[in-house]
């Protein structure tokens, strides 16, 4: 099951939607994409490694073991109020409700996409991408 495919699945689930999957596909692409219809999921991992706190959450997403969870509020500020509001409107919730979803669901995304290295192999390992994070600080 593609990343996306799973990720619109569980929201669904969790946010008891009655909403064909593909419209929350689209969302979440709109809200995690690259600009070009892809996943950008190593992008949201550069944004939370800025931050000391939240670097350490990804990393247990990425890493072996259970998932550390973020909370809605860290999520709705790495993605901006105006981003979680345009995606709880285009799959018909609440901006909390959505930020919360996201909040349960992304770990999960995250770690599905990082399962036997994809998504670590293509940005260098846990440390490209932490070294990638950095390059942004400097």
């Amino acid at each position: 099951m593609e990343i996306i495919e799973l990720g619109a699945k569980l929201l669904n689930e969790n946010l008891g939607l009655q909403v064909d999957p593909n419209t929350i596909a689209n969302a979440l692409s709109s809200l995690l994409g690259d600009g070009q219809g892809n996943l950008d999921l190593a992008g949201l991992v550069s944004r939370m490694t800025q931050n000391g706190q939240l670097g350490a959450l990804v990393s247990s997403w990425l890493g072996d073991g259970a998932n550390s969870a973020i909370s809605a509020e860290n999520l709705t500020g790495l993605l901006g109020e105006g981003g979680i509001a345009d995606f709880a409107n285009s799959i018909g919730t609440d901006p909390g409700s959505a930020a919360q979803g996201l909040a349960d669901v992304i770990p999960q995304m995250m770690d599905k996409a990082s399962s036997g290295g994809s998504l670590l192999e293509s940005a260098g390992g846990l440390g490209g991408l932490m070294d990638a994070a950095k390059s942004f600080l400097s």
